[in-house]
């Protein structure tokens, strides 16, 4: 462990709690949520149902809403990816459909993409070049016919750009590609962004062309506009994504300095939580970091509230959502280490986002134990995180985290949700499985541990097709050896439908012979406190944990901290009896010239300590016997 580490930790540990304590939980952040139309749009195509996604597109198109079309394009053909038969179906039904037609043009650059993969060039199999080129080729004509069933629309245009950049299309022909789409709409954000990438070095520009480009475009465009934000992606893609760095004086860093500034003017025009605003917040906030601006990037994290995004997190890791956490806890721990042991932490710069009580689309949380209420709170005592207990059978336990006014420092930092950092803890040494469950509108997941280790992990997307299946038999199996079925292939069924994740949620449990999820469950927190049988038990230290894990009886719900215990008459006695020896050996000790001072000092310590524990325990029986009912 290095030095300025431990020189920093007490500081960390005193101000982690309050650094970036406004900030939305943990459990409330989510990647690329979908707003409510689109969502219901998501939704249906999943089950089939291309109807809503029509009227949506339709919309758009008669509106001339063209950012927000290009947006729910995307994220259609997205979903189409491996459940195209609502697309089929669209397709089929209206063919001469321009909002159809341009989701299928999308969708086959979604396929070439998927086949390349977004690794670099050195990493990808001449195979899977071969393919990513035939792919690209077979979708020049589907996107020219998109463009010319919509003559009006950028959108086509901007799959158009994206074409040339992966087809290696030459410079005359992303000339006229950019001239159709300037043409359209000169302040497209799409195609901008598009073009942005084309001309960047590691395809087919370089460094000062891809400035120029961005600065000449967020000069030009109008106030407000996420055009603006488009030097920050260029500074973002210098900095961060390209793989050499000019040698000696960066030639570009003021004009990444005035990146990141036009982007904070921008920011501070959007709301905080903004959806429109998420994609360039989650750069800035990473640029801010690159740089070394902790108190900003706080800020910047503030302003995206819960709304975390795939790119840039993406570049970093496999699971966006886990490196936005960590990203963000990561600044919390290094604000902390900065501010002095007795100073006060940074106040917020901006607005924070409003998160009164339980954050929309938080999702909602609660497990099941395969073990009696009174052995997991037994488990649970030194978890760090208050819990809700309730019988669910006679050998079932329902358990949900209950919110925590001062939550413990071991706890504040985590990036799992309290109840799956609880479970993590309460089944450490214990031989029964528990199963954590989520919910949130859009999705269902759960978690299956055992000793203490997460065997197994699912979640049910209503916007999703159905997910793979090797995976899905490995959940199914490590469930049904935890649970003891003979037969795994029931649950393999259940993992793998999509359309109505609640449903999903419910058979399975029905499947493995568990009890149902409580009334109210994914509607509201909370939902075990009017169970019949429902405890909390409160959350507690290291060492006060260890002493209610070594005086509590077995069978028994171990009280909340400093809560009264009536005495028995064996306590009292003993005490009474210390007290006078001990205050009579320190009266002897002080006056006898024999006795030293240290075993005199010895004395009256021991006398004091049994005089306030006395004392302590008569105002506690006396404030009880006050407030018990007559």
């Amino acid at each position: 462990m290095r030095l300025p580490f431990l020189l920093t930790l007490p500081r960390v540990l005193r101000h982690s709690a309050s650094v970036g304590a406004d900030l939305p939980p943990d459990e409330a952040v989510s990647v690329d949520a979908p707003d409510p139309v689109l969502r219901a749009a998501l939704a249906s195509a999943a089950d089939g149902d291309h109807g809503p996604a029509r009227e949506l597109l339709a919309q758009t198109r008669e509106h001339r809403q063209w950012e927000l079309r290009d947006g729910y394009v995307s994220r259609l053909a997205e979903a189409a990816l491996h459940n195209p038969g609502w697309l089929d179906a669209w397709q089929a039904e209206h063919p001469e459909d321009p909002d159809a037609a341009l989701v299928g043009a999308d969708l086959c650059i979604h396929r070439a993409w998927e086949v390349r993969t977004g690794e670099s060039a050195g990493q990808v199999t001449p195979d899977q070049f071969r393919a990513f080129f035939a792919l690209l080729e077979d979708a020049a004509p589907v996107i020219g016919r998109a463009a010319e069933l919509s003559p009006a629309d950028p959108v086509p245009w901007r799959i158009a750009l994206t074409h040339a950049l992966g087809s290696q299309a030459p410079r005359e022909v992303f000339d006229d590609y950019w001239a159709q789409a300037l043409a359209l709409d000169p302040h497209h954000y799409g195609c901008h962004t598009a073009a942005l990438q084309y001309l960047c070095a590691k395809w087919h520009g370089s460094h000062t062309e891809m400035f120029d480009f961005a600065e000449r475009a967020a000069d030009t465009a109008p106030p407000g506009s996420k055009l603006h934000a488009l030097p920050l992606f260029a500074a973002l893609e210098y900095t961060v994504l390209s793989p050499d760095a000019p040698p000696g004086p960066d030639p570009y860093a003021p004009r990444v300095a005035a990146a990141v500034a036009r982007a904070l003017d921008l920011s501070a025009a959007y709301a905080p939580d903004s959806l429109e605003a998420a994609g360039f917040r989650n750069c800035l906030a990473l640029m801010l970091l690159r740089t070394e601006r902790w108190d900003e990037a706080l800020d910047a994290f503030r302003s995206i509230g819960t709304r975390a995004t795939k790119y840039p997190w993406a570049y970093f890791g496999d699971d966006p959502r886990q490196e936005f956490l960590e990203t963000r806890s990561g600044t919390r721990v290094q604000l902390a280490s900065r501010t002095p042991f007795f100073g006060r932490p940074p106040q917020p710069r901006t607005a924070p986002a409003p998160a009164p009580g339980r954050a929309p689309g938080a999702p909602c949380a609660v497990a099941i134990a395969a073990a009696r209420p009174a052995d997991v709170a037994q488990a649970a005592l030194m978890c760090g995180v208050s819990l809700r207990t309730a019988p669910a059978t006679d050998t079932h336990t329902y358990v949900e985290a209950v919110a925590d006014a001062r939550p413990a420092k071991r706890s504040i930092l985590s990036t799992e949700d309290p109840l799956t950092t609880a479970a993590d803890n309460f089944t450490t040494g214990e031989k029964w499985p528990t199963l954590v469950l989520r919910r949130t509108p859009e999705r269902c997941g759960l978690t299956l541990f055992l000793k203490g280790r997460p065997l197994a992990a699912h979640e049910w997307d209503a916007t999703s097709p159905a997910p793979d299946h090797a995976a899905v038999t490995a959940t199914a199996e490590a469930l049904a050896r935890a649970f003891a079925l003979p037969d795994p292939r029931p649950l393999t069924h259940i993992l793998r439908s999509t359309g109505n994740p609640p449903r999903h949620q419910a058979d399975l449990l029905a499947a493995l012979s568990l009890p149902p999820l409580p009334p109210g469950f994914g509607e509201r927190p909370d939902v075990l406190d009017t169970l019949p049988g429902a405890r909390v038990l409160t959350h507690r230290g290291l060492l006060a944990g260890i002493r209610s894990a070594l005086t509590t009886r077995d069978g028994e719900h171990p009280a909340p901290p400093g809560a009264y215990r009536p005495r028995r008459p064996r306590w009292w006695l003993l005490r009474t009896l210390g007290l006078l020896l001990f205050t009579a050996a320190a009266v002897h000790g002080w006056a006898a010239p024999g006795v030293t001072p240290v075993h005199a000092t010895v004395y009256t310590l021991v006398a004091l300590y049994l005089a306030t524990a006395l004392t302590r325990a008569r105002h506690r029986r006396r404030a009880r016997a006050a407030a018990a009912p007559e």
